[in-house]
């Protein structure tokens, strides 16, 4: 009872800050999306980084953590190549261009048609996958950790899951649908201390458990590498080739996660927040790897079912009330990713299409209407990917499902790394080579599939982006632009703190090779 006390306190708490962030009757559309561009830099690192975190990574990377060890934490540190990237050479570009979607940029260098076929992929994204898996998880983590409680619900677990899904879609939704931008932003930044705390708590709990932090070496040698052969089925080290076009795509390109940036004071305050946001990357690592690695030191191999590694030490190792903390941090999870990916769905429906192809003449009134109204048609296609999720995932159990959600976005994603990157280095694109290049990729990512299907996803993934971009540079004229020319810090000290987030990537992949 005291847990769920603590739950509903927190919802209340959360429902009340979004309600009071936009409170006048009317309000600027730039107000609505972009927080009237007035962010200041640790608004942006924590909001950023709260959308980032969702459920998966509490469950799906914790459980792929406990299957094969520290290997899983470079999907989370090396988002740090993303996030520089993102901060020295499109921050600038986007600020300077005072554009609020990233279409707008694709649409002043590529041109209208590839900017609709790139807002149209990023909507059906984030409307399916993104929102889906985001309400899958939290669900699911809710009744693996709370199920007993929970069974008033129904008594069957799929159904008690797809009803928390349900409940869980409609408050987020509620609440980004009156408050915008400054909603998600004040929400998030009370969601991600709530699930940091939770976090730290379960991984210094795990680490106790385990004998100490010393025992991960003692226990677990094997499970210590960031770097595994090159012949390994889910994680060998070349999957880092395709993961650094990747964290191009979700750190450069990734409308729900530069919207904050978009919404910055300055160059500065975004690039601060990045950073940082950087930094607080290493210390998620800890808390989401560590922990896996701990209690298969604890377990070995007993644990069956790899996505319960963090509902076991929950439901385990967690007094009363501490539950509940740990279950508001789950749900912060995931009402930050949703709540921020229903805020950028809207943003690009009204922008990108209403105002650029229905409603030419809109008043802000109209297009703040407008995203509202794709937050709700959203609402609904979240909800049934949800529940086709929710069937996948029973249906293979055994499986690192995180790895399996993986596999289904980068269907989309690599035509949008192709668009991006053309966008920022060529002089002079080729605008129907670059859009039979981002069109070329989904077939190509199912055919690479069909032949070699024992082929690693990232490392696919890589070939894909590889062959897409030699398409549209091939093809384009001139040459590229000189990669020092597009990296710009907003002062000295930017760069050397920029210099030395970059040097750390490198130092733990050579301490943890």
């Amino acid at each position: 009872m005291i847990d769920f006390i603590i739950v509903i306190a927190y919802f209340i708490l959360i429902l009340v800050v979004a309600l009071r962030s936009n409170h006048k009757e009317e309000i600027s559309s730039d107000a609505y999306f972009l927080s009237s561009r007035n962010l200041s830099w640790y608004s942006i690192s924590l909001s950023t980084i709260a959308t980032n975190i969702q459920g998966y990574q509490f469950l799906g990377m914790m459980g792929s953590a406990y299957l094969y060890g520290l290997a899983q934490a470079n999907l989370e540190i090396n988002a740090v190549q993303g996030i520089l990237i993102g901060a020295f050479v499109f921050v600038p570009i986007f600020l300077r261009k005072k554009i609020t979607t990233i279409t707008q940029f694709i649409k002043l260098k590529l041109g209208e048609k590839i900017a609709l076929f790139y807002t149209l992929a990023n909507i059906a994204l984030f409307a399916t996958i993104t929102l889906g898996a985001a309400l899958f998880w939290g669900a699911y983590a809710a009744d693996m950790v709370f199920g007993d409680q929970l069974a008033f619900l129904h008594s069957n677990r799929v159904i008690r899951i797809g009803i928390l899904i349900i409940i869980l879609g409609v408050f987020s939704a509620i609440y980004t649908y009156y408050g915008g931008l400054s909603a998600v932003v004040k929400t998030d930044i009370i969601q991600f201390s709530v699930l940091l705390i939770g976090g730290i708590v379960v991984c210094l709990t795990a680490v106790h458990h385990l004998g100490g932090w010393e025992q991960l070496y003692s226990k677990t040698p094997e499970k210590m590498h960031l770097h595994l052969a090159a012949d390994h089925p889910t994680l060998p080290w070349t999957h880092m080739f395709g993961l650094f076009f990747l964290n191009i795509n979700y750190w450069c390109a990734n409308q729900t996660v530069m919207q904050r940036a978009l919404a910055a004071k300055s160059v500065g305050h975004a690039q601060t927040g990045l950073l940082v946001g950087g930094l607080i990357k290493y210390l998620m690592a800890v808390i989401i790897i560590v922990p896996g690695i701990a209690l298969y030191g604890i377990l070995g191999d007993s644990l069956g079912e790899p996505d319960l590694a963090f509902p076991y030490l929950v439901k385990n190792y967690m007094p009363v009330g501490i539950k509940g903390i740990i279950l508001c941090g789950l749900f912060a999870s995931l009402m930050s990713t949703v709540d921020s990916t229903f805020n950028s769905l809207a943003t690009l429906w009204s922008t990108d299409i209403y105002s650029t192809y229905i409603n030419k003449k809109a008043t802000d009134s109209q297009k703040i209407n407008a995203g509202r109204n794709a937050i709700l048609f959203s609402l609904f296609t979240a909800l049934l990917m949800g529940m086709i999720l929710l069937y996948i995932k029973f249906d293979q159990p055994n499986s690192a499902f995180t790895h399996t959600l993986n596999n289904l976005r980068y269907y989309i994603n690599c035509g949008i790394v192709v668009l991006i990157c053309s966008a920022v280095l060529l002089n002079k694109p080729n605008k129907k080579a670059i859009l039979f290049a981002f069109v070329i990729t989904l077939p190509l990512n199912i055919l690479l599939q069909l032949i070699f299907p024992d082929m690693n996803y990232f490392v696919r993934a890589f070939w894909v982006i590889f062959s897409g971009l030699s398409i549209a540079f091939l093809m384009s004229q001139r040459t590229i632009k000189p990669l020092s020319s597009l990296f710009m810090a907003d002062s000295s000290q930017m760069k050397r703190s920029g210099w030395v987030l970059a040097a750390s990537l490198i130092i733990l992949h050579i301490i943890f090779h």
